[in-house]
């Protein structure tokens, strides 16, 4: 009997194709959109996580001033010294490497380019802490680190702004008033989480930058890195307590610099993009509804077009729940057919947009499944009332209707 009822279904909406397509279309925007958005706010989500441990693996940042940001409170607040990364890497135990950074943004020219960028001062130290890899040459030699000597390597923006397509390796550029040699090519990263471009940047020995571009022995920042399978929470909070006792900062004083976890920044930007996603689903799952709307319209006014086709079915012995099957069958069909090429669409959308916008496509399969599943329960939801009308019908009422 099932199988005779679909049948029946799928004829009349073969005879009607025009309005059960227009009835469909409602189902498959909803469905494509849910879809789309959540799967572009997945992609979202990991293109951020990927961002973040570009940064480094199991990073802390060990920075001057209590707020973070461009806009930090610095008033007041000492710069480190080497020996501030010294001890923290003699006494704070189970991390990987320990970096001071120093970093002013310079114009660097080379023949007759020139480009304005991140000029870097650190030890090699900021390589392994950074997650860098070397494409092309070496680092630093720890001759070249203890006189401070003019060499340099360049991440892959500042090469292409100033070599094009040739290799740098042993090339001069000059920065302010001296020459410095091309010892190094850095491995791409592409932007961070926060848009910056981290490859347009020129790595020095630390002591190099400090003699011939700040004129001091200040640092600026400090890179930990914790190794893997330890505590960034413990390591952070040795830190903490490292600093305020060099520091010289009292009990009921507050800190005068800020440890930050790039695991903490990786959660908050995460559940960040999280929210988005659900709410963007959310609005999305609203035009569900109105297809499901669409669809309950659509089978009133079936019933009442085969008011006479019904009257006759029950005339001659069909049972109510046999025509309030085929009505309802016919709902759930059109609603699946309609969640089945809004599966289609989202796919091929979804692969689109997430090229435009430049984020991973995380196909989500439980995603997929819960917007077809939805899909089928409105057609039975919003179909049901049609149906239970059509299985009430008095047949000599039926048979009347004109």
């Amino acid at each position: 009997m099932l199988w005779n009822t679909l049948l029946l279904a799928l004829k009349e909406i073969h005879r009607n194709l025009t309005r059960s397509f227009l009835t469909v279309l409602g189902i498959l925007i909803g469905v494509a959109a849910v879809i789309t958005m959540v799967t572009l706010g997945n992609g979202a989500t990991a293109a951020v996580s990927t961002q973040i441990a570009s940064l480094g693996s199991n990073l802390l940042m060990v920075r001057p001033g209590q707020r973070l940001g461009g806009g930090r409170d610095i008033a007041g607040a000492a710069a480190f010294k080497l020996a501030d990364a010294v001890a923290i890497e003699n006494q704070v135990s189970h991390l990987s490497s320990v970096a001071p950074v120093v970093s002013r943004t310079i114009t660097v020219v080379h023949l007759a380019s020139n480009w304005s960028t991140s000029v870097v001062g650190s030890s090699n130290a900021y390589f392994s802490a950074g997650n860098w890899t070397i494409a092309a040459g070496r680092t630093f030699t720890e001759a070249e680190q203890a006189a401070g000597k003019a060499v340099c390597v360049l991440g892959e923006t500042a090469r292409s702004k100033l070599f094009g397509g040739q290799s740098p390796i042993g090339s001069a550029i000059r920065i302010k008033q001296f020459s410095c040699e091309v010892i190094g090519l850095l491995k791409a990263k592409g932007q961070s989480s926060m848009g910056r471009d981290q490859d347009d940047t020129v790595v020095m020995p630390l002591r190099t930058v400090q003699r011939r571009l700040t004129g001091n022995q200040d640092v600026g920042m400090l890179l930990v890195s914790v190794q893997d399978g330890a505590s960034t929470i413990r390591a952070k909070q040795q830190i903490e307590s490292l600093m305020r006792e060099r520091r010289r900062i009292a009990a009921s004083e507050e800190n005068d610099f800020n440890v930050l976890d790039t695991r903490e920044i990786a959660d908050m930007l995460s559940s960040t993009t999280r929210l988005l996603t659900l709410l963007l689903g959310a609005v999305a799952a609203v035009s569900l509804l109105v297809g499901g709307v669409g669809i309950m319209n659509i089978m009133l006014v079936s019933v009442t077009e085969r008011t006479r086709e019904i009257g006759i079915r029950l005339a001659v012995g069909a049972l109510e729940r046999e025509v309030l099957l085929q009505f309802l069958i016919e709902a759930v069909v059109l609603s699946s057919i309609g969640g089945l090429l809004g599966l289609l669409l989202a796919t091929v959308a979804s692969i689109v947009l997430t090229n435009v916008l430049q984020v991973p496509y995380v196909f989500g399969l439980q995603i997929n499944l819960l917007a077809f599943l939805f899909s089928a329960a409105i057609g039975v939801i919003f179909g049901y009332f049609p149906a239970r009308r059509a299985a009430r019908l008095d047949p000599i009422e039926a048979l009347r209707h004109e």
